[in-house]
C-alpha cells in the first residue's frame, strides 16, 4: 500500500481555493465518488497499519487547526471518534493510536479440552461409540456435551472443524435394495483387474 506523505496530506486538506495554485490547478473528478469513498474506507479498515495511519492523519489535521467535526467530514469518521483519537494521543502518545487487543468472546473449551477434541476428531466416531462413520456438527456437539460437559450448537461445532483445518466429508449414499453383484459388474474395473 502506498503511503502519502504527511505534508502532502495536510496541504491537500488545507488547500486555499483563493490562492494562485488553486486557481491554476485543474479539479480532478473520480468516477462514482460515493462508491469509491466506501471502498477506500473499507480498505483502510482491513489493515491494522492503515487504521493506525488513518488515526495519525486525523490527529495531524487537528494539530493543523481543523476542528474534530471538519476532520471527521474529511476522513469519513464521526467527530466523537476523532475526539477519542486526540484524547488517546494526548494521554498515551503514538501508542494510543495503535490498535488495541480485540479479545472477542473467550473460548468455551480450555486449551486441554481443545487439544483433546483435536485428538478425538482424528478417530472415527464409531471408535468413540457413536453410530456414525463421519463427524458432523451434530455428532461433535453431542460428543462435547457428553465428554467435556461443554454445550455448543451445531454451527459452533462446524466452526471448530474449520479452525482445526478439518474439511467436511459426505458419506456416499446407499441405494436401497441395491444388488452388490450388479454393482461390481457395472464398475469399469473389477477387483481382479485392478491387481494386475
Amino acid at each position: 500500500m502506498q503511503h502519502i506523505s504527511v505534508d502532502r496530506f495536510v496541504a491537500f486538506c488545507y488547500m486555499n481555493r483563493e490562492s494562485k495554485e488553486a486557481q491554476t490547478m485543474r479539479r480532478l473528478q473520480i468516477s462514482e465518488p460515493a462508491v469509491m469513498r466506501l471502498a477506500l474506507q473499507q480498505e483502510i479498515s482491513r489493515s491494522e497499519e492503515a487504521r493506525y495511519d488513518h488515526r495519525l492523519h486525523g490527529v495531524l489535521l487537528v494539530t493543523s487547526g481543523m476542528s474534530c467535526r471538519e476532520v471527521g467530514g474529511v476522513l469519513g469518521e464521526d467527530p466523537t471518534t476523532v475526539q477519542r483519537w486526540v484524547h488517546r494521543f494526548e494521554s498515551r502518545g503514538f501508542a494510543g493510536l495503535q490498535d488495541g487487543e480485540r479479545s472477542g468472546r473467550p473460548r468455551r473449551l480450555t486449551e486441554d479440552q481443545w487439544n483433546g477434541v483435536g485428538r478425538d476428531l482424528r478417530k472415527p466416531p464409531r471408535e468413540l461409540g457413536y453410530p456414525q462413520n463421519l463427524w458432523d456438527g451434530k455428532v461433535l456437539s453431542y460428543h462435547l456435551a457428553q465428554t467435556y460437559g461443554v454445550v455448543l450448537g451445531t454451527r459452533q461445532c462446524q466452526r471448530i472443524f474449520r479452525q482445526m483445518d478439518f474439511r467436511r466429508r459426505k458419506p456416499r449414499p446407499l441405494i436401497a435394495q441395491a444388488d452388490p453383484a450388479a454393482q461390481v459388474a457395472f464398475k469399469k474395473t473389477t477387483p481382479t483387474s485392478r491387481r494386475q
